[in-house]
């Protein structure tokens, strides 16, 4: 199998690397098929792989001692999984899975390491990768805390829609009840709200944006400054427009 070209990836951490910096990654990079539900970072065990997904949806979930979980975040073409390796830690308590399939590339962890021994810049693009990650989590604390329900839905849905290709949201109801920390019904009677309000059309298992103003607008100060935060550190823009 050929070796991933930066000119055609799409991964944007990948993209802002320069070209001695992806060089030295590329010989070791895989490609590899995410089917749904495939698991990128195991919880409690060594990672050996970091991720750095081209298309779908990944799923970071924080898991209680008494198995109660919550998304805790999400990751697509404008990250990577495994980003406790940037921070000299071999292993997580979080599980990373593909809650959307898609496709992506690995990298072995000495390599990452290399890389960022050996480059300080790619050790700052990460870390700022990080940093953009940490922010996303203070603001779902935030839109918790201080924001209702759809207001809260419609944040994810934007968070999603910036993700995936299309204006298909392949999501089932126990995926956003996942994302949201609520029950299935309570999902169901917010999707309600949000597609009177003619932003999105929900199906079987897809939801689709029909007017993604419409949808800012219901989310309000909840969505957009972690966005904005990652456009001016990696430089390449998440947020749609």
């Amino acid at each position: 199998m050929s070796q991933p070209e930066q000119s055609t990836v799409r991964n944007l951490l990948l993209k802002s690397l320069s070209a001695e910096a992806f060089a030295l990654l590329q010989p070791s990079m895989e490609t590899a098929d995410f089917p749904l539900r495939f698991e990128l970072i195991a919880p409690d065990v060594p990672t050996t792989h970091v991720w750095f997904i081209e298309s779908g949806l990944g799923s970071v979930v924080a898991t209680s001692s008494d198995d109660e979980a919550v998304e805790v975040g999400h990751v697509g073409f404008e990250g990577m999984a495994g980003t406790h390796i940037v921070l000299k830690t071999d292993r997580t308590p979080n599980k990373t899975f593909m809650q959307v399939a898609g496709h992506g590339i690995s990298v072995p962890v000495p390599v990452l390491q290399q890389a960022m021994q050996q480059f300080p810049a790619v050790n700052d693009l990460w870390l700022n990768y990080v940093h953009c990650t940490e922010l996303q989590l203070a603001h779902s604390a935030l839109a918790n805390a201080r924001y209702n329900m759809h207001e809260r839905l419609a944040r994810w849905l934007l968070m999603c829609h910036d993700r995936l290709i299309g204006d298909d949201l392949p999501l089932t109801h126990e995926f956003l009840s996942l994302m949201l920390g609520v029950r299935r019904s309570g999902v169901t009677n917010e999707l309600h709200v949000i597609e009177g309000m003619k932003a999105i059309k929900a199906t079987r298992a897809n939801l689709r944006i029909l007017d993604r103003e419409k949808l800012e607008e219901i989310a309000g100060g909840c969505y957009g400054l972690p966005e904005r935060e990652y456009d001016r550190l990696i430089g390449l823009p998440i947020r749609r427009h």
